[in-house]
């Protein structure tokens, strides 16, 4: 179990980096090149790991529409919502706005899926809300300033959240790397036009560096990392998994000040308790209630 659970804090360690690493790429690649390129490479790992395994499905067409849709919304605009997003916004910032995902996802599947909201549920995102508030004015409410970056991410947590409550619809007929791969492929195919159309100016690097470290992240972060937390979600305590998950804010947080030499404010640790406080005191009765379920990230992060 000591072992499991070390691999599931090495996933945290990339998902919450992973902020920071988005930071870094935005200053080489212009965002919808960036998001295609990623894809292309996320879908190729996906392909070899799919022949490895010799796990091609055929989907019906009923299911077509799904896919599409999920590989448009939460694969395409999830991408390059983010990286557009990082051009001006602070990734710790980016990292707790987004960690209140699963809140808005419950009230989604409040809207589509019948599931109950509870009050619980909405207290928790207040508290979350004056979370983001602490981080977004620094503590300071007469220095209120919402970066445009910021919006974007906001769309980021949107999409991500229409992602996980699409992939619990079509879990239900369609196995999880099927879903992750037709949806992979659909968003890359999608982001090839667009890295043309919304790019001005188009902005590639030509030093290796800067794409082994491209390529490096895109299949760690959201491929292998992945493979290993459905892996190893099984042998621990699914409640506690979760909780582990919400360290991905504090994650960014130590890896923007190691990579990018960004201090680390009051206000962010104050914003990043209330935040993360408020998400597990909204989730955790239900998870407790449907114990093991839904825990494991089907979809690449």
């Amino acid at each position: 179990m000591l072992k499991a659970y070390a691999w599931l804090t090495f996933c945290v360690v990339m998902w919450g980096s992973n902020f920071v690493f988005g930071k870094m790429l935005v200053q080489d690649f212009s965002p919808a090149l960036l998001t295609m390129l990623r894809l292309l490479f996320i879908v190729l790992f996906l392909i070899v790991l799919s022949s490895y395994k010799k796990h091609f499905r055929s989907v019906k067409k009923s299911d077509l529409l799904a896919i599409s849709f999920l590989g448009v919304i939460g694969v395409f605009i999830n991408q390059w919502s983010f990286f557009v997003g990082l051009q001006t916004a602070d990734p710790t910032t980016s990292a707790l706005i987004l960690a209140t995902a699963p809140i808005l996802t419950s009230i989604l599947a409040a809207i589509f899926l019948k599931e109950k909201l509870t009050i619980r549920m909405l207290l928790g995102s207040v508290v979350a809300i004056t979370g983001i508030y602490f981080v977004v004015t620094d503590g300071n409410s007469s220095s209120f300033y919402i970066d445009k970056g910021l919006l974007w991410i906001v769309v980021t947590m949107i999409t991500f959240a229409i992602m996980i409550i699409l992939t619990r619809l079509l879990s239900h007929r369609i196995d999880p790397l099927t879903i992750t791969l037709y949806s992979n492929v659909v968003g890359f195919i999608v982001s090839v036009p667009f890295a043309f159309l919304l790019d001005n100016p188009l902005q590639i690097s030509a030093k290796v560096s800067d794409w082994s470290f491209l390529i490096g992240t895109a299949i760690v972060v959201h491929g292998i990392a992945t493979l290993i937390w459905n892996k190893n979600i099984r042998h621990v305590d699914a409640s506690k998994a979760s909780i582990l998950s919400n360290l991905e804010p504090f994650v960014a947080m130590v890896m923007g000040l190691i990579l990018l030499n960004k201090l680390i404010t009051g206000a962010e640790i104050l914003g990043s308790l209330l935040i993360v406080g408020g998400v597990v005191f909204s989730t955790y009765q239900r998870k407790k209630l449907n114990r093991g379920a839904g825990q494991s990230p089907t979809t690449l992060k």
